[in-house]
């Protein structure tokens, strides 16, 4: 992925309270009026609104006359989260929550969403689990973990080792904040040790998310496994030099409903796709695609009241 100054969107904080005493934070762009379609975007795994991917694209919706918006997930929006649990690839819960939220605020405005890395399982795996009654008109997910045992290998080998050591880090920072605050079932002497994924979600996302394991918390989360059931028009965008991934780890045609469209490139390294003689002219092209699928999709939504409707994704 390669790094860009992210551009400036004025945004504005909204905090939802969770069901269950906890927050998440929504960072809001100005919308073009007040009944333009909105867009959720969801971070990747230590992401916020001040990434890069994220801004470009809030950027890009605004011009295509969209509304867009970050959903942080907990303990992502620069503030720790009350409770002891965290967020993870497989937690639809909160993001559940925001949209039937939001749908309730305004029956009428499509909604569509946009998941990178992390969020795109979590979003995948969200249409998968409400199939046909997923009240959304279309989705995007860039650079998904589908198989998340396979990509926690990946990582730890060769150069992608320096991104598995930069986010172990922000991790580590991010449980070490909550320590301080919380009784949680974390040894802070081993979570000072902890250097891979396999690890960390070992001792941390396992324990504090109900699951019996790394390897229990891979195999129910993982998203390829949710594919076949999503009924909401949905792109998936993948290079096949992302250095987090396996060969083996993207869908097969097999794995697909036939509302989804596979959009899968020979380059693209992770949530990058940048093209022309970068930086100077640089040719984002997940800010064009993107907005490119959604617009049509967005702009020929009827009212919805609950479930997704059939569209095509055919160009």
């Amino acid at each position: 992925m390669l790094i860009r100054r992210a551009p400036r969107v004025d945004l504005k904080r909204e905090r939802i309270e969770l069901p269950d005493g906890d927050f998440v934070d929504i960072d809001w762009a100005r919308a073009p009026d007040d009944a333009a379609p909105v867009v959720l975007v969801l971070h990747g795994l230590e992401g916020s609104s001040d990434s890069q991917y994220a801004r470009g694209m809030l950027q890009a919706l605004h011009r295509r006359g969209l509304g867009g918006a970050v959903m942080h997930f907990r303990g992502c929006s620069g503030e720790p989260n009350r409770l002891a649990r965290s967020y993870h690839s497989g937690d639809t819960g909160d993001f559940a929550y925001v949209v039937d939220l939001l749908r309730t605020r305004a029956p009428d405005r499509p909604i569509a969403a946009v998941g990178y890395s992390l969020g795109g399982n979590v979003l995948l795996k969200y249409l998968g689990e409400r199939a046909s009654a997923a009240p959304l008109t279309a989705a995007v997910a860039v650079s998904v973990p589908y198989l998340l045992n396979r990509c926690a290998d990946r990582i730890d080998q060769g150069f992608s080792r320096i991104y598995q050591w930069e986010l172990m880090r922000r991790l580590r920072h991010s449980v070490v904040r909550k320590l301080g605050r919380l009784a949680m079932p974390i040894d802070a002497a081993r979570l000072r040790r902890l250097r891979r994924f396999w690890d960390f979600d070992e001792h941390v996302t396992a324990p504090l998310n109900g699951f019996a394991d790394a390897e229990d918390y891979y195999r129910r989360s993982s998203s390829r496994q949710f594919l076949k059931s999503i009924a909401v028009p949905t792109l998936l965008i993948h290079a096949f030099d992302d250095p987090f991934m396996t060969p083996d780890t993207p869908p097969r045609p097999e794995d697909l409903s036939p509302a989804i469209r596979p959009a899968f490139s020979p380059h693209g390294g992770h949530v990058g796709f940048v093209a022309g003689p970068w930086p100077w002219r640089a040719d984002y092209w997940l800010e064009t695609t993107i907005p490119r699928f959604l617009v049509p999709l967005l702009k020929a939504a009827p009212a919805q009241s609950g479930a997704a409707r059939t569209v095509s994704v055919a160009d």
